[in-house]
């Protein structure tokens, strides 16, 4: 931990010289709303901050939220191999991805099953804003967000303004995007905003294809501040194939009855999965009259995942299940003024999770035989309340808790400090220390029990702390922005799935998982139509994991009574060290805009066990080598309605992994094989704004 300090320290004196001359600032200025449920400015928001904007995504090229925020400071994208409808998950400061919660118009789009989001289902054309707030966030979001949360804001109708856009783009493995929106205002205070899309690729491997409609509505009614009244609803349908982990070279195709289950490109060629995604969110809020502010949500979520797999190592059986989850909830806070410089902020939170899991074995022809069906019904219930004040303009003081009550695990108190220190207008330092907890999926809890795998009614939450500080500079009329934070977190009683004495894998509670880093971040520019920017994350990170003393007492096995395993400890699981993103926009004087990505990823390290035989089971390290990518974006408008792109990924066309998994042959031989990462690719995009 001693030379992450020293790091931090050189960064520190580097990035924060203190400012005596005031100068116009506009990042700082920024306004944040999801950090403190309440619209602030950046520079009194004691979290990091990491803000896009529309203009910020349309410039990037990138198709997913996921690929947008990848390598910034903090932010790890995690995918299984970028193939089309790989699963894509971001996390934050080295936590897993179950430990950031994603929200779209406050709606939370994690899985209640696997506790991920999959932000490659969010459609980036209709966004008009992210906030992504690292630190605890259990205090305003509840169970989960411990790494911090990801908050997308869609587009909304503009009073005086119509907004009408289509955009479609062809490009490598088949790949097209068709997309429309429109938004205005047709009264003087109802609105609306529309968009549809469709998506299709046939991936860079073989069963790597994609299929996906996406729709969204949103309706307002503006009575300025006073009252405003927004309904937002979305549906999305999808299916995609899954083609596993790369099999190892020299894997030859293998059929059974004339159905080919892989190849040497695909660990499975029937594998598929589909998706059926709903949601509705309804937000009332105001502020009539300066002492006081309101906001009211009520959300539904349902959402079905089918998923189909064959097993070429059993002779072709299978199974085949559909895990539907239904969330109804509601949320809101107030906000009191007492006085100048204070705020007290009140609120709760009452949600309800239905789980059904429906599956079928299938025999060695595909067909349906043995069905089993799991049902649960869980309840969150929250009170929180944060209130801050401001004595002077130099600093700034922020205070909260959070009671947090869950019908399967009881109560959790969850409190939360910050610290606003303004020495200069141009210079920010912040410091939060906040409790987050975790509950266990409905996967973890109700899973259910099979020859292979089986959930654990008897789990704890995961519990911590999670503490930070971060100084921000603006210099140069804030053409030269730099941010550097240290963090240190820590998570009790980890989750994590094993095998029990019986080989059957099932989540247990193991030991200490924490981390220590820094992350840093410089924008210069613009400069003569250049804008270089460049982050930098060092994380390091640990974990103790269940080791069992290497005896082999046979099998069945002949344990002692005081057979005891111990905990180690190692590095943790999937959380790169290092972290680079070095990005240099220019603009020419025709209108022409060029944007050249480059991004460090990084070694990871993983554990596969090798032996599930207790109590000789052993884990054994594997290491996914780090690796560069390069990107390109060419953008060029005519006709001030016209927008022409051309998208190069990958250009140097590396090899590399994003994970690792296990491929079966059809003997049952495993081998511990990767997800690859898609080679070179290009996009062709043409849009029409009116």
């Amino acid at each position: 931990m001693k030379h992450v300090f020293t790091l931090f320290a050189v960064f520190l004196v580097l990035a924060c010289p203190f400012c005596a001359v005031a100068q116009e600032v506009h990042q700082l200025e920024k306004i944040v709303v999801s950090a403190t449920k309440v619209p602030e400015p950046l520079k009194d928001i004691p979290n990091s901050v990491i803000l896009k904007e529309a203009q910020d995504i349309e410039l990037s090229g990138t198709r997913t939220i996921g690929e947008l925020l990848a390598n910034e400071p903090g932010i790890d994208w995690q995918t299984y191999g970028d193939y089309g409808g790989a699963e894509q998950s971001i996390s934050i400061r080295g936590m897993r991805s179950d430990a950031t919660q994603v929200f779209i118009n406050g709606l939370n789009v994690n899985s209640p099953s696997l506790g991920i989001a999959d932000v490659g289902k969010i459609p980036v054309e209709n966004i008009e804003r992210i906030e992504v707030v690292k630190g605890s966030g259990s205090l305003l979001y509840g169970s989960g967000a411990m790494g911090g949360t990801v908050n997308v804001f869609t587009k909304s109708p503009k009073k005086g303004k119509v907004d009408l856009k289509a955009g479609a783009g062809y490009g490598s493995q088949n790949t097209y995007r068709l997309y429309a929106q429109h938004g205005m205002y047709a009264t003087d205070c109802i609105g609306y905003y529309l968009t549809a899309g469709r998506t299709e690729t046939d991936g860079f491997r073989d069963n790597g294809y994609l299929r996906q409609y996406d729709t969204s509505a949103k309706l307002v009614f503006d009575k300025d501040n006073l009252m405003k009244v927004s309904l937002y609803g979305s549906y999305l349908t999808r299916k995609s194939g899954n083609p596993g982990v790369k099999p190892p070279a020299g894997t030859g195709e293998y059929s059974i009855g004339g159905t080919a289950f892989y190849n040497d490109e695909s660990a499975s060629l029937l594998d598929y999965s589909k998706d059926r995604d709903g949601n509705v969110v309804l937000e009332v809020s105001g502020s009539p009259v300066k002492q006081f502010s309101y906001n009211i949500k009520g959300y539904y979520t349902n959402t079905t995942n089918n998923n189909y797999e064959r097993y070429a190592s059993t002779g072709g059986t299978g199974s085949v299940n559909w895990i539907t989850n239904i969330v109804a909830g509601t949320v809101g806070h107030v906000n009191i003024y007492p006085l100048e410089g204070a705020k007290l902020l009140v609120g709760g939170e009452y949600k309800e999770f239905d789980w059904g899991n429906e599956a079928y074995d299938l025999d060695t022809t595909g067909a349906r035989t043995t069905k089993t069906k799991d049902t649960a019904h869980i309840i969150t219930k929250g009170l929180f309340t944060e209130g801050e004040y401001r004595p002077s303009k130099y600093w700034k003081a922020i205070a909260g808790i959070r009671r947090e009550d869950h019908s399967a695990f009881g109560r959790k108190d969850l409190p939360l400090f910050g610290l606003v220190v303004n020495p200069s207008p141009t210079t920010v330092i912040k410091a939060s220390h906040g409790r987050h907890f975790k509950a266990p999926t409905p996967n973890d809890l109700y899973w259910p029990a099979g020859p292979y795998t089986a959930g654990n009614p008897d789990l704890k939450p995961e519990v911590g702390w999670h503490s930070d500080i971060t100084c921000e500079q603006s210099l140069l009329n804030d053409k030269l922005f730099i941010t550097v934070s240290y963090f240190h977190w820590n998570v009790d009683n980890k989750i994590q799935w094993e095998p029990d004495s019986n080989g059957v894998f099932k989540p247990i509670n193991l030991g200490d998982f924490k981390a220590d880093g820094i992350e840093t971040g410089i924008r210069i520019g613009p400069f003569h139509n250049a804008t270089l920017s460049l982050s930098y994350t060092y994380t390091d990170a640990e974990e103790k994991s269940r080791e069992y003393t290497k005896q082999d007492y046979g099998w069945p096995p002949l344990i002692p009574a005081d057979f005891q395993y111990s905990l180690q400890t190692r590095r943790a699981t999937m959380v790169p060290q290092n972290q680079f993103k070095g990005e240099i926009a220019y603009k020419m004087d025709f209108g022409l805009t060029a944007t050249l990505t480059a991004r460090y990823m990084g070694d990871r390290i993983s554990y596969r066990t090798e032996t599930t035989v207790y109590p000789a089971t052993q884990t054994v390290k594997y290491t996914i080598s780090p690796y560069w990518t390069v990107d390109m974006r060419l953008e060029q408008r005519l006709y001030d309605n016209w927008r022409v792109s051309l998208d190069g990924k990958n250009l140097l066309d590396k090899d590399y992994d994003t994970r690792q998994g296990t491929f079966y042959d059809s003997a049952g031989n495993s081998k511990v094989s990767g997800y690859p990462g898609a080679g070179r690719s290009v996009f062709l995009g043409v849009s029409y704004e009116f």
